[in-house]
């Protein structure tokens, strides 16, 4: 691994790091998701300082070059985390088609019971006409 890539590796990851904590500290980042990308940048610090880690790994994995093997691992770490994602949005966009579909019935209840209630005040109010017309006679 060349001397250049191990420092942007090691900037990349800070700046990761330092964007990830600004998230989380403005609320706009939750815990669990913030875990990988910290785990993500600390490996990726832990290969820039250590080379010999992703050299044996390299080796192992038989590609030709350890930066080869290092945007390969990130690459397939990130499809993991988008098909995960993918996941976790199918499973909101559910939940939310149900709470629309929970709440459509709810509304639909009550206009029933709005209408309900009108008729019935219209059906007390032409009653009571009725008894006030026999009464004039």
């Amino acid at each position: 691994m060349t001397f250049m890539l191990r420092i942007v590796l090691i900037i990349v990851s800070m700046a990761t790091t330092a964007l990830i904590m600004r998230r989380i500290r403005q609320s706009k980042l939750q815990i669990e998701d913030s875990i990988f990308w910290i785990g993500f940048s600390f490996i990726l610090i832990l290969f820039s300082i250590f080379p010999q880690i992703p050299a044996i790994l390299a080796r192992m994995a038989g590609t030709y070059t350890t930066a080869n093997f290092i945007f390969l691992s990130v690459i397939f770490l990130l499809i993991v985390k988008m098909f995960h994602m993918s996941i976790k949005m199918s499973q909101l966009e559910t939940r939310v088609k149900e709470l629309v579909q929970e709440m459509a019935l709810e509304e639909n209840r009550r206009t029933a019971e709005r209408s309900n209630k009108a008729e019935a005040g219209l059906n007390a109010e032409s009653e009571t006409g009725k008894d006030e017309d026999l009464i004039e006679k």
